[in-house]
């Protein structure tokens, strides 16, 4: 992967110095991406564990509210949400335990490549793992609650979006994190959900009333939070991913 980053820049036909940057810094992006997707195909243990466990959890909550399905409505949100939440953070341990099993974490802070690049790299697959994992969920609580997401499809695409995104970002940098630790499984939820909270709470929020269909200023207020606290937390990651690498 190294190589293949190194090529040089005139291979790609760039002239100026911030075309051949960006390139590569393009070129390092897709291939942790790609590393990383490949290694799940070979596998495929980290999507499926969190397709699964995140249908057990909306199961669980489905037989717990059977006898309460006239607040579907009021649930449902939270309960997708919570179910993202708990299969994310297979996904995330999974991340970085992986590279730390195989040396691969050592390689990559030692590689002349910018470390932003390896989180946006990592982010990004966490983010398509997790965006998998929620049409599963979705379409079995649509199932199994008797509800249909269709008629607000577009505006809860968007919340799922943003709130997976703000997500995403943290689980990526608190997974790098917890990954230097013994107590990995437990450090990365001690550590990130005192923060994803926010998140979490404000895409509920939002979820809610997309469903509902506020389409009016209640839902613009909650999405512009759900993307502003989420962008925050994104760039706020982005910049210190440098450090955490160096512990």
């Amino acid at each position: 992967m190294v190589l293949w980053i190194s090529r040089p820049s005139s291979a790609w036909g760039l002239c100026g110095p911030s075309g051949r940057v960006a390139m590569n810094n393009l070129k390092i992006i897709w291939s942790i991406l790609v590393k990383d997707l490949r290694v799940e195909w070979r596998n495929r243990e980290t999507l499926a564990s969190m397709c699964v466990f995140g249908l057990l959890i909306v199961f669980l909550f489905n037989f717990a509210f059977e006898n309460a399905r006239e607040e579907t409505l009021r649930l449902l949100p939270a309960v997708l949400w919570v179910a993202i939440a708990f299969a994310g953070v297979l996904g995330f341990n999974r991340s970085f335990a992986s590279e730390r099993e195989n040396s691969c974490l050592e390689g990559m802070t030692l590689a002349p490549v910018d470390p932003s690049m390896i989180f946006v790299g990592k982010m990004l697959a966490n983010l398509l793992f997790l965006g998998i994992a929620e049409v599963v969920m979705a379409f079995a609580a649509a199932l199994w609650f008797n509800f249909s997401f269709l008629p607000a499809l577009s505006q809860l695409l968007l919340v799922a979006f943003f709130g997976t995104l703000g997500y995403a970002a943290l689980g990526t940098i608190f997974g790098a994190i917890a990954a230097n630790t013994r107590m990995r499984e437990v450090m990365l939820t001690i550590l990130q959900f005192p923060i994803a909270f926010w998140i979490l709470m404000l895409s509920i929020d939002s979820t809610s009333n997309a469903m509902r269909g506020n389409s009016g200023s209640d839902w613009v207020g909650g999405i512009a939070r759900v993307a502003g606290i989420s962008v925050v937390f994104t760039v706020a990651s982005f910049l210190l991913f440098e450090y955490v690498l160096e512990e």
